[in-house]
């Protein structure tokens, strides 16, 4: 069982100080399994490796009052607002697929236990009758894994339809079209309201509770003044001479822009929804720099390496495709 990580006061906190909490939690405290629930005005929140032009619809966000960050994780772009039910849960395990399938498993039996036909996808999402629910994203300290992801308890449709802008590729792939109908909220199952659904949720999940104290919240806040800054939040947007992008089934949607020299492999940058398990640009350019954008070159560079080290599902092959279709 988890312990349940409690804030001293029920301030109204802008998304990165949770962001902040995680990292807290995880390089401070020292239980094995950490747990707590948040939520947050308006906000849209992206992956580390995207590109805000084509994950956010500004203009749709600052008319509205919505703000957006990006977070140190992989995976893609997601709304959040007051009737959206965040989870954060911090554990020791450094095995991804172990932790992701330890976690998501727990919370689709906690939604059983409200008689919900709910299961865990084989990526990263919680489903009710075959529709989207939750979905979480992961990054790693040393000795520490992290988990974060929304639970759709109700939210503003329409918001969340604007705010954030999916590729038509994405919607395609997943055979809908429009977000209304791969995704659901637990509003349309469940009659009881939202606060009754977290404390079902703190009960099931966790034993016991850590309290923070007003020392510990300021330094916390310290931690989320990284997130805040203009160069973390815009990230980069390269200039290259080769660009590459398709949506891999298992994986997401991984885009490589490539920066060529004398038609070698020079430099490259990596965005979409892909869920990373290191730093995979600097693990890739390791392997790829100086080598030759070719089928052949590129299978030698690879041998005896495994791409799915660096990204959640990803094979050689793709990886090549990828790179050369």
């Amino acid at each position: 069982m988890m312990k349940y990580l409690s804030l001293p006061d029920n301030a109204t906190r802008i998304l990165p100080f949770y962001l902040a909490m995680e990292e807290f939690a995880a390089r401070i405290i020292e239980e094995d399994d950490i747990f707590f629930l948040w939520q947050v005005e308006p906000t849209v929140i992206f992956g580390r490796n995207q590109l805000i032009a084509s994950e956010v619809n500004v203009d749709y966000c600052r008319e509205h009052g919505i703000a957006f960050y990006r977070r140190r994780s992989g995976g893609g772009c997601v709304y959040a607002d007051q009737d959206n039910i965040m989870f954060s849960y911090i554990t020791r395990s450094d095995e991804v697929q172990t932790t992701f399938t330890r976690y998501t498993n727990a919370v689709a039996t906690m939604l059983q236990g409200l008689g919900l036909n709910a299961t865990a996808s084989d990526r990263n999402d919680v489903l009710i009758d075959g529709r989207k629910v939750s979905g979480n994203a992961f990054y790693h300290i040393p000795g520490r894994s992290i988990v974060h992801g929304t639970m759709l308890f109700d939210t503003n449709m329409e918001h969340m339809l604007h705010a954030i802008t999916p590729s038509r590729e994405k919607l395609t792939s997943k055979g809908v079209q429009s977000v209304r109908s791969h995704i659901t909220t637990l509003s349309e199952h469940l009659s009881m309201d939202i606060e009754v659904f977290k404390r079902h949720v703190r009960e099931t999940l966790c034993d016991g509770e850590i309290l923070l104290t007003a020392d510990d919240v300021k330094e916390i806040e310290r931690l989320t003044l990284p997130y805040l800054e203009p160069s973390f939040l815009m990230g980069n947007d390269p200039r290259c001479e080769v660009t590459k992008g398709r949506r891999i089934e298992g994986v997401g949607t991984v885009n490589v822009n490539v920066e060529l020299k004398h038609e070698t492999i020079h430099d490259l940058h990596l965005t979409g929804d892909f869920l990373p398990l290191c730093d995979a640009r600097e693990a890739m350019l390791t392997r790829l720099r100086g080598v030759k954008l070719s089928t052949q070159a590129l299978c030698a560079a690879l041998d005896c390496c495994d791409a799915g080290q660096w990204i959640l599902n990803l094979t050689n092959q793709q990886l090549i495709t990828l790179l050369t279709d």
